[in-house]
């Protein structure tokens, strides 16, 4: 993909969500191509990439929560900002299962604040809303393409079929250039949530444990290295400025390539030199079974291509991990689930 060489210097950009995985990968991209960053921030994560590497010296930090439209109406006129990038939400699937209400008012409710909070400030130019793979609900169609209704049932991913289609409604009745990305399982270093297969499955073999599969193993995923991830949003949200045809349309993003649980965490075994093996829980899980994406619209209307493969995000991410852990040999956090 090709980027304007100037486009993001000085430009005031909102990232919510910037204590995430994503965002603090995504911030540190705007960052480096000069972007003006306005965070807005609900908690404080000391362990998180924004704090971890200091990159909240660098960018404008609003304190509060987006399900609060004053707090992103102040932010969005204050900092008179020109691109939003929503990122924030409640992102695990079993919390949400064990609490659905919260993860609907952060994942809904926290959307269309944003969206109203954007159609009412006249600098806005672009608006990418982070949707997810998950918003197709459980398909006999695969892969998932973007012509697939959104089908969600379970908690996270109902809320993600939510969001998603208030954002198609705010791109179609307000003609807000409003671009959606649905994209297959982020990995990649700075992932706190240890429940989840690749940070689960490295900090258990730095311990010298057995990684734990909660699952039978058989779940078959789609995975999107995180800096991929940043550029893909990045991309999308310059291009929609120029091209006005590109406003509510959705796109999915992943390397395309389809593995179960089990074989992902053979993979990480396998470049750790790791001779342990994974302790298959059997647990039944309230999740999607089969579910991958096809990427051609990204492609071909975006002339997007991920610029890792699976083998150097995962080389990537697992020397992140080691040097987090040389730096701190107890880790963070306590269980380990993958």
């Amino acid at each position: 993909m090709v980027m304007a060489a100037n486009f993001w210097r000085d430009r005031p950009v909102l990232v919510t969500g910037a204590t995430g995985l994503l965002g603090g990968w995504l911030t540190r991209r705007l960052l480096s191509r000069g972007a003006d960053v306005v965070c807005v921030m609900r908690d404080w994560v000391p362990q998180c990439e924004l704090v971890r590497r200091k990159q909240w010296e660098s960018v404008k930090v609003v304190c509060g929560d987006v399900t609060d439209g004053r707090v992103i109406e102040r932010a969005l006129g204050e900092y008179e900002v020109r691109t939003v990038l929503h990122l924030a939400a409640q992102a695990v699937v079993g919390v949400a299962n064990r609490n659905p209400l919260s993860t609907f008012e952060s994942n809904i409710q926290g959307t269309w604040t944003v969206l109203e909070a954007c159609r009412r400030a006249p600098h806005v130019e672009s608006i990418v809303i982070a949707s997810s793979d998950k918003a197709y609900g459980s398909q006999s169609e695969l892969p998932y393409h973007e012509g697939i209704p959104l089908e969600g049932r379970h908690p996270y991913d109902v809320s993600k079929s939510c969001a998603d289609l208030i954002a198609q409604s705010y791109a179609a009745t307000y003609d807000l250039r409003v671009g959606i990305t649905r994209c297959g399982n982020f990995y990649g270093g700075g992932d706190l949530n240890w429940n989840r297969v690749v940070p689960g499955t490295i900090r258990s073999v730095l311990r010298g444990e057995r990684p734990i599969i909660r699952s039978d193993g058989q779940y078959i995923r789609d995975y999107l290295y995180v800096e991929d991830g940043a550029a893909a949003y990045m991309s999308l949200a310059e291009q929609l400025v120029s091209r006005p045809e590109l406003a509510g349309m959705a796109f999915n993003f992943s390397h395309e390539i389809q593995l179960t649980v089990l074989d992902l965490v053979q993979k990480i075994l396998d470049k750790m030199g790791s001779d342990l093996q994974p302790n298959i829980l059997n647990q039944p899980l309230k999740e999607i079974r089969w579910q991958y994406l096809q990427t051609q619209r990204a492609r071909e209307l975006l002339n997007w291509a991920p610029e890792f493969t699976l083998d150097q995000g995962l080389e990537r991410t697992i020397a992140w991990y080691r040097a987090m852990f040389e730096e701190d040999p107890a880790g963070v956090g306590e269980a380990v689930n993958a």
